[in-house]
């Protein structure tokens, strides 16, 4: 599976490739914001950049260059370029830090507000501790991609 590299303006569409399935970078999580550091990450780590930014798209291979701000445009533009955008039946990838997600057990500790893992599946970030299931906003990011 393609791994990305989303480049300082696009932490958004970042949040709805890993949402995905798809192992994503975004280079502020990174500490990264220079166009040759951008560049030197996505070669580094043998990722696709992806970016709104002509000259570093032309000056690094393999990018693809989006020309929209508005999100759902720009997962037009995804889609166009042979990006599969579907959300997988058992998430993967934590949205907020692109950690591997985890089931949680019906007997395991939850933030308050999460649902009871027995009523409603719950996975968690081996990453950042972050708990998830399928709810409103699941549902919402579906209805937007292409």
């Amino acid at each position: 599976m393609t791994r990305f590299l989303c480049d300082a303006m696009l932490g958004k569409l970042a949040r709805y490739l890993r949402m995905c399935g798809y192992d994503t970078a975004y280079a502020l999580d990174r500490g990264v914001e220079t166009d040759a550091a951008v560049g030197d990450l996505a070669r580094h780590e043998s990722r696709t950049l992806v970016t709104r930014d002509a000259d570093l798209a032309a000056r690094t291979a393999g990018a693809i260059l989006l020309t929209e701000r508005d999100i759902e445009a720009q997962l037009r533009e995804l889609r166009a370029a042979g990006v599969s955008l579907s959300l997988p039946e058992t998430p993967r990838r934590c949205g907020r830090c692109n950690g591997a997600l985890e089931r949680v057990g019906t007997d395991a500790e939850r933030p308050a507000g999460a649902p009871d893992p027995a009523e409603t599946s719950v996975w968690r970030c081996e990453e950042c501790g972050g708990h998830f299931w399928k709810g409103s906003h699941w549902d919402d990011v579906r209805s937007r991609l292409p």
